[in-house]
């Protein structure tokens, strides 16, 4: 598996040789991928039969779905690559819209597989036209057989067999990946509903484009629709970005919303997850705060890339993972020799590199390996080159233990900080207070601080 440079707009992959479907042997040719054992030129992850065909069929064309959307401003697109992870007892599809205002995740859990798995690992695989043809025609009781391998995913049916390619990866995507673990994991279990209440809130929602922020607070074995948030209430900018769960509520069990602590006082939109629960599996939907925000430009991950105090440590926590369904805080603190502070920090490093993603059903850290790394995010992210040129610069100065300015003469701006957090007089700083992540200013202080601290510590 080669990943583009930093300057490349997409991850690109080459194949030795096509993959190939003869005397009903199919073969599935790869470039390469990462297994619990480390990177292989052709590993295969599972082959088998998914035993609820008819809503694995249909949640895989929901992420297909996401996966070709742009939500706002819609516009024809290509489609995108989802990203699968083989955990051992479970596959992980990840997605995300064209507008990376959107995350999809499909779990097909162990109670759907009946297959074996042969490696551990994460790759990229292709759902496009054909492919999609193939599954619309999956029905019930129709048996449906898979195979995952490093660059394709293949599906059987009674109608005969499609193998799809990968197309490249785009550094939206990767941005949005880092950035997602950081928003999700500050999130919490907020509403439940059953299957049927799932089918009339979700059929009953504002068709179109609803404008403004909607607010979804439990209401008994229900869910309603408010115009201010309160206690309990889940943000839902854009319910029109939960249409494709709409062909799967034939299948639906159960209906949850995640998201952060939010009360009367709060009148901005934040982030949601919306987790359809089906036969055997989960398909997730994670809403960024508005349909014109992409994750990918959210932020979140500045403060964990701007700092090298817990690299260290996700170097030696990122070598005991093997590909884990749920990682266990507790026990790689453990056997790293390390405090659960330290582990924390060094999984949300190990999030910025792709290393680690967040399931919010489990309220978990869960281990796949994307193909790329964290220096390459930090060149995606402007603010961060822009602290970093101003802190080599030195052109931030501390009038005070809380108290720096950032810059020079008219363009020099005040930095304070209150114990972990920080505010700045810049613009950025008036508009977001903080909810899109930290300005450079911020960024460039703590990084000249946190030198100075280490520098002090070393004597």
């Amino acid at each position: 598996m080669a990943s583009g440079t930093a300057t490349t707009p997409v991850q690109e992959y080459s194949y030795a040789r096509p993959s190939s479907l003869d005397g009903g042997l199919l073969g599935l040719s790869t470039s390469g991928g990462t297994t619990a054992a480390g990177p292989q030129a052709r590993p295969r992850f599972f082959s088998g039969l998914l035993t609820e065909a008819a809503p694995a069929a249909a949640a895989l064309l929901a992420l297909a779905d996401v996966a070709q959307t742009r939500y706002y401003q819609p516009r024809p697109t290509t489609m995108r690559d989802p990203v699968v992870t083989c955990n051992g007892d479970r596959l992980r599809m990840e997605s995300f819209s064209a507008c990376c205002g959107v995350y999809g995740r499909l779990d097909v859990l162990q109670a759907a597989l009946d297959g074996e798995v042969h490696e551990r690992g994460t790759t990229n695989v292709d759902v496009n036209g054909p492919l999609r043809e193939a599954l619309a025609r999956v029905g019930t009781g129709d048996p449906l057989h898979l195979a995952v391998g490093a660059e394709e995913l293949a599906v059987t049916t009674l109608d005969g067999a499609v193998v799809e390619k990968k197309v490249p990866l785009p550094d939206r995507w990767l941005r949005g990946f880092a950035e997602l673990q950081v928003i999700t994991s500050g999130f919490d279990l907020r509403a439940e509903v059953s299957g049927p209440e799932a089918v009339r809130f979700l059929r009953g929602l504002p068709g179109g484009r609803a404008r403004g922020t909607l607010w979804v607070v439990p209401a008994g074995r229900s869910l309603r629709i408010s115009s201010r948030p309160g206690p309990g209430a889940v943000s839902l900018a854009g319910p029109d970005r939960l249409r494709t769960m709409l062909p799967l509520l034939r299948f639906a069990r159960a209906l949850r919303a995640y998201g952060p602590a939010v009360t009367a006082r709060d009148g901005g939109p934040v982030a949601s997850a919306w987790e359809l629960e089906l036969p055997g599996m989960r398909y997730v939907l994670t809403l960024s705060p508005e349909p014109h925000r992409g994750f990918s430009g959210e932020g979140a991950v500045l403060d964990a890339l701007a700092t090298e105090e817990a690299a260290d440590d996700a170097e030696l926590l990122g070598a005991l993972l093997s590909f884990e369904a749920r990682v266990e805080p507790d026990l790689l603190a453990e056997r790293a020799g390390i405090d659960a502070r330290r582990t924390r920090a060094a999984l949300t490093q190990l999030g910025t590199a792709g290393r680690v993603g967040y399931d919010t059903a489990e309220a978990g850290f869960f281990h796949r390996e994307l193909p790329y790394d964290p220096e390459r995010v930090a060149a995606m992210n402007p603010r961060l080159r822009n602290a970093r040129a101003l802190a080599a610069s030195g052109g931030v100065r501390f009038t005070g233990p809380d108290l720096a300015v950032v810059g020079t003469g008219d363009r020099s701006r005040q930095v304070r900080f209150s114990g972990d957090q920080a505010s700045c007089t810049c613009r950025w700083w008036a508009e977001y207070r903080g909810g899109r992540g930290p300005c450079k200013h911020v960024i460039a202080a703590r990084l000249v601080r946190d030198a100075a601290l280490a520098e002090e510590g070393a004597r």
